[in-house]
């Protein structure tokens, strides 16, 4: 949803040509990205991706830039969790649960854990932390990190993009369709309304 709003306005702002905010762009769109990607970062990768689509951003540079930062993020979180993974989740407790969900669909799909966590939401962060306190090898965690990487930063990046298109091209649509929503959750509402009235 956040992905979406974020796409959203930009598509609007885009499409009146805010001069300034190209010039922003320019000189930190592809510092947010690599930002981005370190952390839970979708919405910031998909605007990028949306942004390469009208020109603002180069789509190869924002691939490689947020695969260099999730590899590495993901990689530093790994030795984190290899090296002090039980101490850290003993010193912050509000951990533990997704900790411990990540735990079980590490030992439940095992590799392809390892190269899909990126896309489960909650636990990105906490998953190369549990990966490297579970014992997992080094060698075996490079190189389906070093995958899952680059499935991640393509999907994201290039999804953006062509999603971009569909959204500029149906952007005349919004105010009707928003105007359908409200009609529709007014009705919804007032529906509701006199049924628990009777019902009462």
């Amino acid at each position: 949803m956040t992905i979406l709003l974020v796409l959203l306005i930009l598509s609007i702002v885009l499409k009146y040509e805010y001069y300034s905010l190209q010039e922003f762009v320019e000189n930190w769109g592809y510092i947010a990205v690599f930002l981005g990607s370190l952390i839970e970062g979708e919405s910031i990768i998909f605007a990028a991706g949306f942004l390469a689509h009208e020109g603002y951003l180069s789509l190869h540079k924002i691939i490689l830039i947020s695969f260099c930062g999730t590899l590495f993020a993901d990689q530093a979180l790994y030795f984190v969790g290899r090296h002090f993974g039980n101490s850290v989740i003993n010193r912050f407790p509000s951990l533990k649960p997704r900790a411990d969900r990540a735990f079980q669909l590490l030992n439940r799909y095992d590799n392809i854990f390892i190269l899909s966590f990126r896309f489960i939401y909650g636990i990105r962060i906490i998953s190369p932390i549990i990966i490297g306190a579970s014992g997992v090898g080094v060698k075996r965690f490079v190189v389906l990190n070093f995958i899952a990487a680059f499935i991640w930063s393509v999907s994201s990046c290039v999804g953006a993009y062509y999603f971009a298109h569909l959204i500029m091209d149906k952007l005349h649509l919004v105010p009707k369709i928003v105007l359908g929503l409200v009609l529709f959750g007014g009705g919804l509402w007032f529906i509701v309304y006199k049924w628990r009235k009777r019902y009462a």
